[in-house]
């Protein structure tokens, strides 16, 4: 949400003029396609059985369940160990929260993971995990060795022969250039536009009963 207002750049807005009026059903799909993996892989993560076919008929599209089965080939190949999935973070400092889809161990590293499922990878990713591994560390006092984003959609032909990187057919985990602390330095930037444009902004509350019974 906060980093919606950094700089879409000049090839976003090459797109915009390709496409037109097509943009927002395009974003909607992706974003449909996007969640629909994140809960195949919370599913996978509860222990459930996921089948591509029922009544030998596709319940999934083939392309969302290629995507999944790479990262399970990343899961599989790397065995992790879960630390939380799904997981609910915030910093009072930077007034800001958010839901990390991944921390796990990787050969003694502490790692925070974000899937993506887009045609391409954006510094905006690399800020949003980046913020991701200072929210754990403020949440729980653990600090963050390794910051990376599962990339389902890759065009890694197979794993890295010198073992340097982790990656395999059409999946790779990718790391930024920069520093963390370079990254959150960005982010903070972004972070004052935002304030900048919206001075009197507060998450929105929602109430309603929890429990209806009808008086007999």
């Amino acid at each position: 949400y906060v980093l919606s207002y950094y700089p879409k750049g000049k090839h976003f807005q090459d797109w915009l003029k390709k496409v037109g009026y097509s943009a927002d059903w395009i974003v909607k799909k992706a974003g449909e396609e996007g969640t629909q993996v994140h809960e195949m892989i919370e599913d996978y993560f509860n222990g459930k059985e996921l089948n591509f076919l029922r009544n030998e008929v596709p319940v999934y599209n083939p392309n969302i369940w290629q995507m999944f089965l790479r990262f399970v080939d990343f899961w599989e190949t790397h065995n992790p160990t879960l630390i939380e999935t799904e997981v609910h973070l915030f910093s009072d400092e930077l007034k800001i929260a958010g839901t990390c889809d991944l921390i796990c161990e990787i050969e003694g590293k502490l790692w925070v993971i974000d899937f993506k499922t887009s045609n391409n990878l954006q510094i905006t990713h690399d800020l949003q995990i980046a913020i991701y591994g200072k929210m754990y560390n403020e949440c729980y006092g653990q600090t963050i060795d390794r910051y990376g984003v599962l990339w389902l959609k890759s065009k890694s032909r197979g794993e890295d022969k010198t073992g340097k990187r982790l990656k395999g057919k059409n999946w790779e985990i990718y790391e930024s250039p920069r520093t963390q602390e370079e990254n959150v330095d960005i982010f903070n930037t972004v972070k004052k536009l935002f304030d900048l444009e919206n001075p009197r902004h507060s998450p929105i509350f929602t109430e309603f009963k929890t429990t209806v019974k009808r008086n007999l």
